[in-house]
């Protein structure tokens, strides 16, 4: 256990030495809470809802705290195997209200996920296809993440023990009317069983966003309470 304590203490440090001075005036900070809501329809068939706020700490070479955003997003997702599964996403996300110069969004998600776990670390595979739809803009992106996570005590996970998870992700946004942008992510979180039904994860995020052209460098501190019906 103290082993995986050390190895999330180093992915910690890298995630800030990978980025450089927070002073730079490229660089967001946000924070996002987030609630998320699992049930199993069957044995086959589940459903997610969930609902995030992501605010401002720090912006434009100052520390402020700023709504930017809240998403409300649902998940249908269908097992066609044992380790396999598709699903359609579709998220609403109010921006317009908090930044008068921006515009709500309609985002409609395709996702495939694949996971295996060949010894007491669990792999997972995902691919996602999301149509993002606001007024004057449609934008396609392409999105490919590898994540991995672990028990800290023993094999299994069991109430009142603590996990990690650790991810990375690469992103391609086409639109008509711009060229096309690569984004790159990295995240790790720290979990807790509280009980059969609920999980906290706090943890953090890394983005390098528009690497191709003028990369912008973005940092999440992210929390999530996760209820399973």
């Amino acid at each position: 256990m103290t082993t995986s304590y050390i190895k999330f203490g180093l992915i910690f440090c890298a995630l800030f030495i990978l980025s450089p001075s927070i002073a730079q005036s490229d660089f967001t900070g946000y924070l996002q809470p987030q609630i998320s809501v699992n049930h199993k329809v069957s044995p086959l068939y589940t459903t997610n809802f969930s609902v995030s706020n992501r605010t401002y700490f720090y912006k434009e070479d100052a520390l402020q705290l700023q709504t930017r955003q809240v998403d409300f997003a649902h998940f249908s997702d269908l097992k066609i195997a044992t380790n396999k599964s598709i699903a359609l996403g579709i998220q609403y996300r109010f921006r317009a209200p908090f930044e008068k110069e921006r515009e709500n969004e309609l985002r409609i998600t395709e996702q495939y996920n694949y996971k295996f776990k060949p010894n007491n670390i669990r792999y997972g595979l995902r691919t996602r296809i999301e149509q993002r739809i606001s007024p004057s803009l449609t934008t396609h992106r392409f999105r490919g993440r590898l994540a991995a996570d672990v028990p800290l005590k023993g094999e299994k996970l069991d109430i009142g023990e603590p996990y990690l998870i650790f991810s990375t992700e690469s992103l391609l946004n086409l639109a008509r009317t711009k060229k096309p942008s690569y984004d790159q992510r990295f995240s790790s979180q720290i979990g807790y069983k509280l009980n059969s039904n609920t999980k906290l994860q706090v943890g953090l995020e890394y983005r390098l966003e528009d690497y191709n052209k003028q990369v912008a460098q973005v940092f999440f501190l992210n929390s999530t309470l996760v209820f399973t019906l």
